[in-house]
Parts: structure tokens; C-alpha cells; sequence
């Protein structure tokens, strides 16, 4: 509002079934994926939620765990940079639907702080404070004690959510966070990167009308005011993930392989393939970068999450699961 009061609705209502009791849940994305879920509460004193997913066609004869998805969401199309969202919202839980069903894994979809009530960098402590709910909860609730392998842990978010599970990577690296887990992956979908000197593209899309719905410069620059401390700059290391010393000490973290996903369409992508190539040829990181044509930043989040690019997603994710999940 003009005084600075933020007053935020409810979570929009979801065309899927909430288990707001914290039961579990026969919800699924498409009548056919057998995904269960249920709502925890993670951090009572910041009222902070997570939605905890299984698939339910592995059957009690599979004694075979599988791996574990810790998932921070976007902030809705294009882009609410860590002033938006909730994992509880249609975009996030279907996509968090589609990676339980089709790795298959057990996917704990956290909910952090959001800015301006809680700039950064609130978020990105509240990701690290997430992986280390889901380490004491590792034994403990059946959801996870059941079916999980903490030893083949991936992080992963997009856009907000992505600039916190490259945060949270390069903070623990493999296996900072103690047994038993142990992150194998991380997985960075259209990742949020800022720095201070505009790229050619975010230089360009302030120059036009942003008739078709995408992220612009000028969007990023409004969310920036809102989400970055007072007096930080756009090089603040919490979102130029390539610059200053921060990122320089990257070198010395035994990282596990990182996954980008690009899209076409972002204005960010010029940064995120920038970041990939640093991270491989300065830091000597195993990065793979892939970009998806025809879409926009965020678009794993979409209000469709049955695209041919939603499939093709699906299939880089897993692909990159399988291939890390048991790699030293």
C-alpha cells in the first residue's frame, strides 16, 4: 500500500485437494500419478510450511528407497522474485507432483520467508534452516523414514527457489549437512541472478512493452527495491551468484554436479549461461547446461505443467537424477 503496509490473501485456492490437517492425501495431478501428500509446519516461529510428497505405486514389497527432492518454489508467472509464492500453489505442486510420480522420489516442497516483510538474505537462511528440519526429521516422520534415501539428496528450485538451492549447494557442498544426508544434485530451473551491469537482453526488454507476459529488466528492478537489504546494491552476493567474494570462494567447495535449465524466452538467460560456464571453467564445477526453447522464466511453475516443454523437463531432471544419484 502507499504507506509501505504489505497485506497479503490468503494462498489462491488450488484446483487440488490441500490436506490442511496435515493428513496424508490421494491427490494427483492428473487422475493417474497415485501421489500422496500431506502439510507439515517446518518452522512454527516463522510460520513456515512444507508439503511433503510419496509416490503411492511403489508397493510394500519394493524395499528400494529412492531419492530425496528438497524443492523451493518461484514466485508465480513471470516472476515475484522472493516476494511471492507458496508451495502450496497449483504451479509448485504440480510440478512437485510430476517429479515424486515420474523419478521417481520423495519431494519435501518447502515454504520460506518473503520479501519486503523479510528481505534477503531471510530466504536464503531459511533454505539452509530447511535442510537442516529435513536432517532431524530424516528418522523420524514415516513419510520420510519409509521411502527416503538421505544419502541421494537433490536440491532444487526455480527461479527464487533456484538462486536458494544454488545457495544452499555451495554452502554444504556433498556432505556438510552431516549423515544422513548426503546432496548428490542440484537442480537450478531458470535460476533468479542479478548483478549491478545490465546484460544486452534485460538492456533491450526495458526498452519494450511487455505485451506477451515475460520477465523484463524493469520487473526484476521492482522486485530488487523490495527484496534486497537497505543500502545493498544489485552485485549483493545473495543474487549475483558469479560475482564479488562470495562467489570466488566457490572454488574451494566440494560441490556436487549442478543442473541449469535456461529458457529461451528469460531475460535471465544471458546471466544463467554465464554462470554456468564460471562455475565449470573458473570453479572447475560439473555443470550441465540446457536451454528450453519456447518458454519464459519460470515456466516449470506454469498453470499447465502438461507442455511438451513440462516433458522435456521431466525427462533432462531425470535423466540428471539417475546419472548422480549414486555417483561419489
Amino acid at each position: 500500500m502507499s504507506d509501505g503496509t504489505v497485506r497479503r490473501s490468503a494462498d489462491p485456492a488450488s484446483s487440488f485437494p490441500a490436506n490442511v490437517d496435515g493428513d496424508a492425501g490421494d491427490g494427483d495431478g492428473d487422475d493417474d500419478s497415485g501421489v500422496e501428500w500431506k502439510d507439515v509446519t517446518w518452522h512454527r516461529e516463522h510460520d513456515l510450511n512444507a508439503r511433503l510428497y510419496r509416490p503411492g505405486h511403489l508397493g510394500a514389497a519394493n524395499d528400494a528407497r529412492i531419492p530425496v527432492v528438497a524443492y523451493f518454489h518461484g514466485g508465480g508467472a513471470p516472476a515475484g522474485f522472493f516476494c511471492l509464492g507458496s508451495g502450496r500453489w497449483p504451479g509448485p505442486h504440480a510440478w512437485c507432483l510430476r517429479l515424486a510420480s515420474e523419478l521417481p522420489a520423495v519431494v519435501v516442497s518447502f515454504d520460506y520467508r518473503l520479501a519486503p516483510e523479510h528481505r534477503l538474505p531471510a530466504a536464503i537462511d531459511d533454505g539452509a534452516s530447511a535442510m537442516a528440519w529435513l536432517r532431524a526429521h530424516a528418522a523420524h516422520d514415516p513419510w520420510l523414514a519409509d521411502d527416503a534415501d538421505f544419502a541421494r539428496v537433490f536440491v532444487s528450485g526455480a527461479s527464487a527457489g533456484g538462486n536458494i538451492a544454488h545457495h544452499i549447494a555451495a554452502r554444504f557442498g556433498k556432505s556438510g549437512l552431516g549423515a544422513p544426508i548426503r546432496i548428490r544434485g542440484a537442480l537450478l530451473l531458470t535460476p533468479a541472478i542479478a548483478s549491478a551491469a545490465r546484460t544486452r537482453a534485460e538492456a533491450a526488454s526495458a526498452a519494450t512493452r511487455n505485451a506477451a507476459g515475460e520477465l523484463t529488466g524493469d520487473m526484476i528492478e521492482k522486485y530488487a527495491r523490495l527484496f534486497l537489504p537497505a543500502g545493498a546494491t544489485w552485485d549483493y552476493p545473495a543474487i549475483n551468484l558469479t560475482g564479488g567474494p562470495e562467489a570466488a570462494a566457490l572454488g574451494a567447495v566440494a560441490m556436487a554436479p549442478v543442473l541449469v535449465v535456461a529458457a529461451q524466452r528469460d531475460v535471465l538467460r544471458e546471466r544463467q549461461a554465464e554462470y554456468a560456464r564460471r562455475m565449470k571453467g573458473e570453479w572447475g564445477k560439473e555443470v550441465e547446461y540446457v536451454e528450453v526453447a519456447g518458454v519464459g522464466h519460470g515456466f516449470s511453475e506454469a498453470d499447465d505443467p502438461w507442455t511438451q516443454q513440462a516433458d522435456e523437463l521431466v525427462r533432462l531432471v531425470r535423466r540428471f537424477v539417475v546419472k548422480h544419484m549414486d555417483q561419489e
